[in-house]
């Protein structure tokens, strides 16, 4: 199997058809899983929260950060996850900081994460955000006020790209405590349905 950079179009099927979230995030920079087809896509893009990108590693920092937002393989790939998130990782460009999110509402701990050297920075709080025209959160400042939807509890995970020089000077501005990883049960969806199991399919 091999990773290699692919079009946002590519990706689109993934994520409107099998990812749980059923829509399309802001892509920077998308790749692909192959054996002899396409068989998983991660993407990149910049966060919606500015006041994430400057809290991080400082407002210095802020133009470097992105957000792993959509992860979507084929059941039954062994490691095909953390092979596709380690190698792309390695195709961003240098320095970049990656924050991803494991969603608790849909019991994932983010063991890909894991998996990939990611350092685990805390659990968000849940709280409410307005709603947008879709029903779902708005990204913007836009939304209807008098319908607010819930934003469930997330797993923070950073990772920093670059040379060792690069990744120390960044970790040393981290401003998020390094925390143990997060344990338990994990499920897998497809398709609005799910299983338990010990793997990550969809983030």
């Amino acid at each position: 199997m091999k990773v290699l950079p692919i079009k946002p179009f590519e990706a689109e099927p993934w994520i409107l058809k099998k990812h749980y979230a059923k829509r399309m995030p802001q892509i920077i920079h998308s790749f692909g899983l192959y054996d002899t087809r396409l068989v998983g896509i991660v993407t990149y893009g910049l966060p919606a929260s500015p006041f994430l990108c400057m809290g991080v590693c400082g407002p210095e920092n802020k133009d470097m950060v992105l957000e792993l937002n959509r992860l979507c393989i084929e059941d039954g790939i062994k490691n095909g996850a953390s092979m596709l998130v380690g190698q792309s990782l390695q195709m961003l460009p240098k320095p970049s900081i990656v924050v991803s999110y494991a969603d608790t509402e849909m019991n994932h701990v983010g063991y890909v994460y894991q998996a990939t050297n990611f350092f685990f920075t805390g659990t968000t709080k849940e709280r409410t955000d307005m709603a947008g025209s879709d029903g779902k959160h708005s990204r913007h400042n836009f939304g209807d006020s008098e319908n607010r939807i819930n934003r469930s509890a997330k797993h923070r995970y950073i990772y920093f790209v670059g040379n060792k020089k690069q990744k120390q000077n960044l970790r040393g501005q981290l401003r998020y405590e390094i925390q143990p990883y997060p344990k338990g049960l994990s499920e897998k969806y497809d398709a609005g349905n799910s299983v338990q199991t010990q793997e990550l399919l969809f983030v």
